[in-house]
């Protein structure tokens, strides 16, 4: 019975993280924020003229914890979700080791 509710309820190997993570500076007060896209439910659906599916994109409002900016991602993918194009206002994209840094920066030492 245990067996049968651990499956019943995803208990087990976890799922792999299919989710676009996105790291963006702001451009005010230079703080780097981490958003995690879920692709499945926040990509949306484009079409051409002829109404055929095109791609998708990703239109994504951020907003650093320190100086409460409003960035603006724009994000386009094609029909197999693979990026083609990206823009942001008001930021810049910047990479994980880059946002990883400012987090270990930030973090207090112990015993110090």
């Amino acid at each position: 019975m245990m067996r049968f509710l651990r499956a019943l309820f995803g208990a087990g190997a976890p799922a792999a993280d299919e989710a676009i993570h996105l790291y963006v500076r702001c451009a005010r007060c230079g703080t780097i924020v981490h958003v995690r896209v879920d692709p499945r439910n926040e990509l949306l659906l484009e079409f051409d003229d002829s109404g055929m599916p095109a791609g998708y994109r990703l239109a994504k409002e951020v907003m650093d914890a320190r100086c409460f900016r409003l960035m603006r991602a724009d994000i386009q993918y094609d029909r197999t979700r693979r990026e083609r194009d990206r823009s942001i206002d008001g930021g810049t994209f910047v990479t994980r080791e880059e946002y990883e840094r400012q987090q270990s920066a930030a973090t207090p030492r112990s015993g110090a």
